[in-house]
């Protein structure tokens, strides 16, 4: 429901505290909760927000959302004028019981979250379920995991309401359709209001113990046989055991377990296309920008480790985990070595000078093990669904008009000792690149020309177009020379991308969804400054807002004299042209007040820098 950004997303107002007492009522009533319970869920100094949601069906919803102090949004109704209260994700983890549960398998979890999609995948999607459960009832759902002596139940990862009883779930199990609505998951655009905290780690699950049959003295007990306890039963019986479980803090792998992933990889490189133009591939480039890019996104279904399953099914805590160091090869040579004796690759030794390289001449399509390996999603994947989501969500605010962000894009173009590096690398000295743009041309260059460092992979080789583009700029001392200077050989990817772009020249381009602008020069932010001016009297002065379309002085000062309640002024800035640039002056101290009305502008808070220069508390 909220995989569209949020529209007309107004400023947040705090409840009054008779209207926060009868939202807590209506909490502890309709969920059947305490009233200590009924202060988490509904805490002092909360707040409510409106905001509209652009649904399949045509034409535009208003939704209230309630946020805690900390800025979380807790609960939110559907519709304008709606009595349903329903928990987001946050509250959930707060009181995980709150809601009859669902259970799913984990190759769900990554589809209902929008980072995969459900094409070719065939599953029952609900494992367990609370007994009872009626249509249209709100449920939680999450995972069950059952792979160890002690069962986990992972945090609740969405809220929906139920498309049919729970009775009918385990009927026509092959067919398809909807077992519950969604309506907010983990990672949505209403979970992004909040703080996006980690996930709470999986709490033990313990069975209640059973109850014995009382049965008199004189009637004897009557044949009791075993009976199949069913998935759901099962999951009734399970009760929330608050002991001290060790928190997990990542997806335990050991090194056997991470050399299978690497090997998992290799299989997801060459079952790729992959030219026969681009071999013979340094073993480094082969394993930087082949390798690691089709390691798994969700190890835990391809590859169980000997811990605990991670319950949500979340990528790896840290992809510097599954790496070489990591695995029982312990260096990249050892492990091409295995891979070419188990017949997959081709490797040569090549000598140059005082060292020698590793290379990778061809890879073997057609080994048993590539015809058997099933296709997965890669780190890679996730990075361009990342990619087109943002595109996605750019084009959404777009539509939404005057109620969006300012979209501002800075840009490098090439300029005298850049231009002749561009030259070599092929790109266009006329194009004024993004950063985006800039890196990949950057990159391109470098692996073309192999100038990863090979003992450091961060470090880059310069080769002589480098050095002539930041050699006037970047020079070392040597202690040999009593100071003289000498051009650097190698420099981190990080420094050098910052030393190229220094030396280009700057654009930037301002689009406010009606109007787009580019041109020449660095863009500076916006500047609120409190300051004592007339005596001790503070104020708060506003400048260089000019180039960001959606602001001018006029109209500026006028809603900050309404919203501030105070005296407002427009005067020129001593030094610079007549008309050019404006500063407007509010009485007070108003920064957060003026923060609030650039960013209702669609301003993005990057672009707003404030300081106080007033002296006072």
């Amino acid at each position: 429901m909220f995989k569209k950004p949020l529209g007309g997303l107004k400023t947040s107002a705090p409840l009054r505290g008779s209207e926060r007492r009868k939202l807590k009522q209506r909490v502890v009533s309709a969920f059947e909760i305490s009233s200590e319970d009924g202060d988490l869920l509904v805490p002092d100094g909360i707040q409510s927000v409106k905001f509209t949601t652009h649904l399949e069906e045509p034409g535009v919803r208003t939704e209230v959302a309630y946020l805690a102090p900390d800025g979380n949004p807790l609960w939110f109704t559907l519709g304008k004028g709606s009595e349903d209260l329903i928990p987001t994700v946050y509250s959930l983890w707060k009181r995980r019981d709150l809601l009859p549960v669902i259970s799913t398998p984990a190759a769900v979890i990554p589809i209902l979250v929008g980072v995969r999609s459900e094409a070719n995948a065939y599953f029952k999607p609900v494992v367990h379920h609370t007994p009872g459960v009626k249509q249209d009832q709100l449920v939680s759902i999450l995972q069950v995991n059952k792979s160890n002596e002690v069962p986990t139940l992972a945090a609740p990862f969405a809220v929906g309401r139920m498309a049919l009883p729970g009775d009918q779930l385990g009927q026509g199990t092959q067919g398809k359709g909807k077992a519950v609505f969604v309506l907010h998951t983990w990672k949505d655009h209403l979970w992004d209001l909040g703080s996006k905290g980690d996930v709470p780690q999986p709490i033990p699950l313990n069975p209640a113990p059973e109850k014995v049959p009382a049965h008199s003295s004189d009637e004897p007990p009557k044949d009791e046989s075993p009976t199949k306890e069913t998935p759901t039963d099962e999951l009734a019986n399970l009760t929330i055991e608050p002991s001290n479980m060790p928190a997990v803090t990542g997806s335990s792998y050991n090194p056997q377990e991470i050399s299978s992933l690497l090997h998992t990889s290799l299989l997801q490189v060459i079952s790729s296309t992959i030219p026969s133009s681009a071999f013979p591939i340094p073993a480094t480039l082969f394993y930087t920008n082949y390798i690691l890019p089709s390691r798994p996104a969700f190890p835990a279904l391809v590859v169980p480790h000997s811990g605990r399953t991670p319950p949500d099914a979340s990528p790896c805590p840290s992809a510097s985990e599954i790496t070489i160091k990591s695995s029982t090869h312990k260096s990249l040579t050892a492990f091409l070595k295995n891979e070419e004796k188990a017949g997959l690759i081709t490797i040569k030794v090549q000598k140059h000078s005082n060292q020698t390289d590793l290379v990778i001449t061809s890879v073997n399509a057609k080994h048993p093990s590539v015809d058997g390996h099933r296709l997965y999603a890669t780190l890679k994947d996730i990075e361009i669904t990342a990619a087109k989501k943002a595109k996605r969500e750019e084009k959404a605010r777009e539509e939404v008009g005057g109620s969006g962000e300012v979209l501002v894009m800075e840009l490098w173009k090439p300029h005298q000792a850049t231009v002749a590096l561009f030259e070599r690398m092929g790109g266009d000295i006329s194009k004024q690149y993004t950063m985006a743009e800039l890196k990949a041309t950057v990159n391109s260059y470098i692996a073309a020309n192999s100038l990863v460092n090979l003992r450091e992979q961060a470090y880059i080789n310069l080769d002589e177009p480098l050095i002539d583009c930041i050699s006037s700029k970047v020079k070392r001392k040597t202690k040999d020379d009593g100071g003289a200077q000498a051009p650097l050989e190698f420099m981190r990817r990080d420094e050098l991308m910052k030393q190229i772009a220094d030396r280009m020249q700057n654009w930037y381009e301002i689009s406010d969804g009606k109007e787009v602008v580019r041109r020449k020069g660095e863009l500076k932010p916006i500047q609120v400054v409190m300051k004592v001016r007339q005596g001790r009297k503070v104020s708060t002065l506003i400048s260089g807002f000019e180039p960001f379309l959606v602001l001018n002085a006029e109209d500026m000062a006028e809603d900050l004299r309404k919203a501030c309640a105070g005296a407002t002024s427009i005067s020129p800035i001593h030094g610079k042209p007549a008309g050019a640039s404006m500063e407007v002056m509010v009485q007070g101290k108003q920064s957060q007040a003026v923060m609030e009305y650039l960013t209702g502008k669609g301003i993005p808070k990057k672009w707003i820098e404030t300081h106080d220069l007033s002296g006072k508390k």
